[in-house]
C-alpha cells in the first residue's frame, strides 16, 4: 500500500481509502467484517456521510475495540448554516462512536452561492471552528460534484479549506485542471467514483487510473466484500501503454450520460429502484448478459414502464441526467428484448 500526506493536514493516509456507501446495503455483520478486511490489507482512510443511512454506525461498530486509533476517520453532511452542521457533526461523533472525527466536509455543493455561505457570518465553517477548538473536529473539507463550484472554493477560500472530494475516472477526466489547482495551494484531493459508479467493469483498470494522476491524495472506491477489497487494494499508481489504450476505448464507449449509482436520486415516488433499472440496462447492452440482465429487469417489482414522469429524480440527480427520457428508454429496450427472447423461443 502506498502512503500519502493529505495536503497541509500532516496526516498519512493510505493511496487507497474505504468510501462507506456500498455498506448500508449489508448486513451489520457483513460491514463489520468488509472494514475490518480492509483494515488489515493498509487501507487507513475511511470515508462516509450522514447520508449514507446506517453507514456511519455500521463504521462505528468495525472500529469498536481499539482499531478507531489506527484511522482516518472523514464523514460529511450538507448544512451550509452553523446550526445544521453543528447538529449533524454531533450526530455523526454519535452513531460513528467516536469522541473525534479527523475529517468533516459539506456534501454536495451545489452552487457558488452555497459555498459563500458556507463561509458566511453563520455559515457551516463557524460550526467547525466550534468543534475544532472543542477537540471533536480536526480538518475540514467540501465535496461536490460541480467542478466550477470546487474552483471557486479555491479561488476564494483555498485558506480555510483543507481537502476538496470530486470524481474522476476513465470517463469523467474533467477534474484534472482543478486538481493541479488544489495541489498548487497543497489542499489534498479526494477522489470519488474512480469505477463511474460501477459503469466500468475493469475495476482494477480503473484503479490504476485515478491512482496514477500525481495530484491525487487517496481514491475512495465503495468495497463491499473481501474480493472488491483486495482488488482495489493491490493495483499499481501506473498505466501502461496498453491501460491508456483501454482507457481510451472505454471513455469512448460509455461517454458521459450514464448513471453512478449514487443513489441521491432517491426515493422514487412510484418506487422504482433507478440505479439498479439502469446498471441491468448496462448489462443488457454492454456486457453480452442480455438473458441475465432480463430475467433479473423483470423480477423488478416495479420497472421502467411504471414511471410516473414527476421529475423529483431529476431535481435531486447531482450529475443532471435526463432520468425520466432515459427510463422510457429503458422500456422500449427490455421490451425489445423480451419480444427478441420470445420469438427465438418459439423458432
Amino acid at each position: 500500500m502506498i502512503y500519502n500526506m493529505l495536503g497541509k493536514t500532516n496526516l498519512v493516509i493510505s493511496a487507497v481509502g474505504l468510501g462507506g456507501i456500498p455498506l448500508q446495503r449489508l448486513d451489520r455483520e457483513k460491514a463489520v467484517e468488509t472494514v475490518r478486511y480492509a483494515l488489515e490489507r493498509g487501507v487507513n482512510f475511511i470515508d462516509t456521510a450522514r447520508g449514507y443511512t446506517v453507514s456511519e454506525s455500521y463504521i462505528g461498530a468495525a472500529l469498536a475495540g481499539g482499531l478507531r486509533g489506527d484511522v482516518v476517520l472523514a464523514t460529511k453532511a450538507p448544512p451550509t448554516d452553523r446550526g445544521g452542521m453543528l447538529k449533524e457533526m454531533e450526530g455523526s461523533l454519535k452513531d460513528l462512536g467516536t469522541d473525534y472525527i479527523d475529517l468533516y466536509q459539506v456534501h454536495n455543493v451545489k452552487d457558488c452561492a452555497s459555498i459563500d455561505r458556507v463561509f458566511g457570518d453563520d455559515g457551516a465553517y463557524k460550526a467547525f471552528l466550534e468543534m475544532k477548538a472543542a477537540g471533536k473536529i480536526g480538518h475540514f473539507g467540501v465535496t461536490s460534484h460541480k467542478r466550477e463550484v470546487l474552483t471557486y472554493l479555491l479561488e476564494n477560500y483555498a485558506d480555510k479549506t483543507e481537502t476538496i472530494m470530486f470524481p474522476y475516472n476513465i470517463v469523467e477526466t474533467q477534474g484534472e485542471e482543478l486538481f493541479a489547482l488544489a495541489s498548487s495551494l497543497n489542499v489534498a484531493v479526494i477522489v470519488m467514483k474512480p469505477l463511474a459508479g460501477g459503469a466500468i467493469g475493469d475495476a482494477a483498470l480503473a484503479m490504476r487510473f485515478a491512482l496514477s494522476n500525481p495530484h491525487v491524495s487517496v481514491v475512495i472506491p465503495g468495497m463491499a466484500n473481501q474480493k472488491e477489497v483486495d482488488e482495489n487494494t493491490s493495483q499499481p499508481a501506473e498505466l501502461s501503454d496498453a491501460d491508456r489504450e483501454k482507457c481510451a476505448l472505454l471513455a469512448g464507449e460509455l461517454g458521459s450520460e450514464f448513471c453512478r449509482r449514487c443513489s441521491y436520486c432517491a426515493p422514487c415516488p412510484a418506487g422504482l429502484d433507478i440505479p439498479t433499472i439502469f446498471t441491468f440496462e448496462g448489462y443488457l447492452k454492454r456486457y453480452n448478459l442480455a438473458e441475465w440482465a432480463k430475467d433479473r429487469y423483470m423480477n423488478l417489482k416495479k420497472r421502467a414502464k411504471d414511471c410516473l414522469g414527476c421529475g423529483e429524480c431529476e431535481k435531486r440527480c447531482p450529475y443532471e441526467l435526463k432520468i425520466r427520457e432515459r427510463l422510457k428508454n429503458v422500456a422500449r429496450e427490455f421490451e425489445d428484448a423480451e419480444k427478441a427472447f420470445s420469438d427465438s423461443e418459439r423458432s
